[in-house]
């Protein structure tokens, strides 16, 4: 079977730099099953402020980026999750959180939903089926209903309705190893099911599949499933998503200021040219135009109707 690189024919290059991904660290409250980054309770890599001020520095040198992503982890335990949101809002950026949902209960976060409505975060919120066996079977006992609890409080704020221009979308990970099913049938199914069994509302939903690296990795190796895992995805190649891979249009940085060219590229250490600087090192020159680093592992972002961070790309 040829290589990742060898079926795409020609170098991967980055086209435009419109999203700055910020990865604030592996801790969460969470240590669910499919997770790339490995994050978890135990963990301790948090962003610091000194890195938190840089990434602030970088975007105001940079107005062409217009978008914020914040990951983690949960990236809302940072303590300086909310001086990034803040400082990215006041340089007319939008902002996303990428959120387990869960986080909102916990405590200390008790207002956790209401500073992100007066900031007009963008929720991108994990729940990977409307079914409470599956969901728990991914996450962890009673993750679902603290999820639909969440969800309820953030409608509960304007979130997900039409006319308030709070965004909460929501992500669908396969719980086994497979494919996505096509994202607008599954956004319907989920918008039926969620508004009938719990009243829940929300604008989109993002399918992404799940790629074979760290703890799902693991996973796969565990049960067996890794090898025809593999083939499934070398097998669904689509050459027609390439031109949305994420990796084209946006940066990742992780939680020390590094630069890669993907959050899954962060999570297996797979760096950019130049490395050893942090991104406010970093100019124009450096992030456009130049190759980007792949591996097998992309296979999954390019499998069926693609994949990317805001769901499948055909």
């Amino acid at each position: 079977m040829p290589t990742f690189q060898a079926r795409l024919g020609s170098p991967l290059r980055r086209a435009s730099l419109s999203t700055l991904q910020v990865n604030l660290g592996k801790r969460c409250n969470m240590a669910c099953s499919h997770c790339h980054v490995e994050a978890g309770p135990k963990r301790t890599e948090s962003m610091d402020c000194s890195t938190a001020e840089g990434i602030i520095e970088f975007l105001a040198a940079h107005p062409k980026i217009g978008t914020l992503d914040i990951t983690g982890g949960a990236p809302e335990l940072n303590p300086h999750f909310r001086y990034l949101v803040q400082a990215g809002r006041e340089l007319g950026r939008h902002v996303i959180d990428r959120c387990n949902l869960t986080i909102l209960l916990e405590p200390g976060h008790e207002d956790l939903a209401e500073f992100l409505r007066d900031y007009q975060v963008e929720v991108v919120a994990s729940l990977p089926c409307y079914l409470e066996d599956n969901v728990d079977k991914q996450r962890g006992n009673g993750v679902f209903q603290n999820s639909i609890r969440a969800l309820q409080q953030l409608n509960g704020l304007g979130y997900g309705s039409p006319d308030t221009g709070l965004t909460l979308n929501l992500v669908y990970n396969p719980v086994g190893a497979h494919l996505p099913p096509p994202q607008a049938k599954l956004e319907a199914d989920y918008q039926r099911e969620l508004a009938a069994r719990y009243g829940i509302v929300f604008n989109q939903l993002f399918t992404i599949t799940n790629i074979p690296i760290k703890r799902y990795a693991h996973f796969l190796e565990i049960t067996g499933q890794s090898e025809a895992y593999m083939t499934l995805l070398r097998q669904a190649f689509n050459l027609s998503t390439v031109e949305g891979l994420m990796c084209r249009h946006q940066i990742s940085v992780d939680w020390l200021g590094n630069v890669y060219d993907c959050d899954f590229n962060q999570m297996l250490e797979l760096g950019v040219p130049g490395e050893g600087r942090k991104l406010w090192e970093l100019g124009e020159q450096d992030l456009l135009g130049r190759g980007i680093a792949t591996g097998e592992h992309c296979y999954g972002c390019t499998a069926g109707a693609g994949s990317s961070c805001g769901g499948s790309l055909t």
